[in-house]
């Protein structure tokens, strides 16, 4: 999410400019963590495939009009789940009161860099337990934000983003890791963490192909975007072209980032299509097979996700 969770003269604010395959191993055959006998219900899964939303923030107050009219069309805008992301203390027992309302919705739990004020070892343990929720998936969105002078200091950021992520291996958890102008500084610190087992989406990427492939190179997957659909998106876009279309999943993190032609509005998950349709197009694929292998990394990326739709 961006630093700033408001909206200007009506206009949502668009900060755009601002193992090695990507296999996630807890999800072999060979590895503890098993669908026993369910492999066959996931083929069917992405025979049919519909988008999975990795990345969203259904619990902001954007929504308070009319959210449960936007999720009620998910299906027939080709959406077959969501995971809400918190951001703050309070946002945590949103997203998992949503998430235990609608079958389709998962949640991650997690505190924002930008949202640190007051935070102690309390906002910690409520992370803590959130994880251990059958609907949550990830432990985010968590990183470090240098966007803004009078946002939390650097050190502050650091070491909750360090914090974070030693929970996220205690917990055996994925990460959603939300970076801004702090490209170099995030991937030392990711990759400290990933040479310990982290895995995890660098979430609305939008650094340079070579850092993108840095974090492929750790297993981590890419997360995707409106901003593929802008003409001023061509970091993002080069990056799509390059890294393994196995490292790709797609976001929209609404209520931001909506794609064009939608542009400066409010973002849903109903977008994704205009997204699925840019990458595709990068690719050089359908947009059939798009939505099928960022629907399998999605639940690659999010194994507790995929056991539950399985159960």
């Amino acid at each position: 999410m961006p630093s700033e969770r408001q909206e200007t003269a009506g206009v949502w604010y668009d900060y755009s400019t601002g193992g090695q395959d990507g296999t996630d191993p807890r999800l072999q055959p060979d590895n503890s963590v098993r669908f026993e006998g369910q492999l066959q219900q996931m083929e069917q899964i992405l025979d049919t495939p519909m988008i999975f939303d990795t990345h969203c923030h259904y619990d902001d107050s954007a929504f308070d009009e009319d959210r449960e009219k936007v999720l009620a069309a998910f299906r027939e805008h080709g959406i077959g789940w969501a995971t809400d992301n918190a951001s703050d203390r309070q946002s945590i027992d949103k997203v998992l009161a949503l998430a235990e309302q609608y079958p389709f919705l998962f949640c991650a739990a997690g505190i924002h860099p930008s949202e640190l004020d007051g935070i102690d070892e309390t906002w910690m343990e409520a992370v803590s337990a959130a994880l251990d929720h059958d609907k949550t998936v990830a432990l985010g969105e968590i990183g470090l934000d240098y966007h803004y002078d009078d946002g939390p200091d650097r050190e502050t950021q650091k070491y909750w983003f360090r914090r974070q992520m030693e929970m996220a291996l205690a917990k055996d958890m994925p990460v959603v890791i939300h970076s801004r102008d702090a490209a170099e500084d995030t991937l030392e610190a990711v990759s400290a963490y990933a040479s310990m087992g982290l895995r995890g989406v660098i979430h609305c990427f939008s650094y340079s192909r070579e850092i993108a492939e840095a974090y492929v190179g750790m297993g981590f997957f890419i997360g995707v975007g409106g901003v593929v659909t802008y003409k001023n998106g061509r970091k993002l876009k080069e990056t799509v072209a390059s890294i393994p279309m196995e490292n790709i999943v797609i976001e929209t993190d609404c209520p931001y980032l909506s794609p064009e032609p939608f542009r400066g509005r409010r973002n849903t998950s109903l977008n994704l299509p205009y997204v699925v349709k840019a990458v595709a197009g990068i690719r050089g694929i359908s947009e059939e097979d798009t939505v099928r292998i960022t629907c399998g990394n999605a639940l690659r990326l999010y194994p507790k996700a995929a056991a539950y739709i399985l159960r």
